[in-house]
């Protein structure tokens, strides 16, 4: 797992922004909560796979931890998978033609289609029937036209977003930071995102804790969710 200290200096400025308390502290209201899969599928997944993220595999556990305590809370659980689609309305050129090399863009966009093999969620994620399973093309699920994510947050009344997967400074940052800006309460999970190092995990949550996300940690999450699942089973 990612080491995940946080500077003092940032923590302490995190403490003063939010006068030492967090939304966590009046705990989480699991039917307008969901929590965010980002993208651990084979082609980051897979040893050898082109985008391999070895510590993604390690996260799994804390994962399935967080789906099936949201689930049973009665939250929704959301999984994302990047993708490259030649039919999109606006093409990526920015990515694909102009900052990959040629050889690499090929590469991605035949590991990332739709069907390819490692395109699929990763077998150890514990997917149920009701989950929503969606495509997205661009880092962030939030980026216009490229993604339904944001409808079904609409469609589903959710407020809080739990975000989770790979990579941390990339697609799981992206999403997290445009949820905070479209007015959802941004939960970013320490040691429930992966990717390639230490150094960039840290950086991720420092910017996270800072600006765009409460931090919290798997056993932080589930013991809360926990808690705020057993009005809702006695009510039952």
């Amino acid at each position: 797992m990612h080491a995940t200290d946080i500077p003092e200096i940032i923590a302490a400025r995190m403490g003063t922004t939010r006068g030492g308390k967090t939304h966590l502290d009046n705990g989480i209201d699991p039917a307008t909560t969901a929590l965010v899969v980002i993208d651990l599928q084979d082609g980051f997944m897979r040893e050898g796979s082109l985008i391999e993220v070895p510590m993604a595999r390690a996260i799994v556990d804390n994962v399935n931890k967080l789906s099936g305590a949201l689930r049973a809370a009665g939250g929704k659980i959301c999984y994302t998978r990047y993708t490259y689609d030649p039919d999109e309305p606006r093409a990526w050129g920015a990515f694909f033609d102009r900052f990959l090399d040629p050889e690499r863009s090929a590469a991605q966009k035949e590991v990332f289609a739709k069907g390819a093999p490692d395109h699929g969620l990763w077998a150890g994620l514990e997917v149920a029937a009701e989950d929503y399973v969606v495509d997205k093309t661009r880092y962030s699920a939030f980026t216009p036209g490229t993604c339904d994510f944001p409808a079904w947050l609409e469609a589903n009344g959710i407020e809080t977003v739990i975000i989770t997967g790979t990579l941390s400074n990339c697609c799981c940052e992206s999403t997290a930071r445009d949820a905070m800006q479209y007015g959802y309460d941004v939960i970013y999970v320490t040691d429930a995102n992966a990717t390639l190092t230490d150094a960039e995990h840290q950086a991720t949550l420092c910017n996270m804790g800072t600006l765009f996300a409460e931090l919290a940690d798997t056993e932080t999450l589930v013991g809360t969710l926990a808690a705020d699942a057993k009005p809702l089973a006695q009510a039952g």
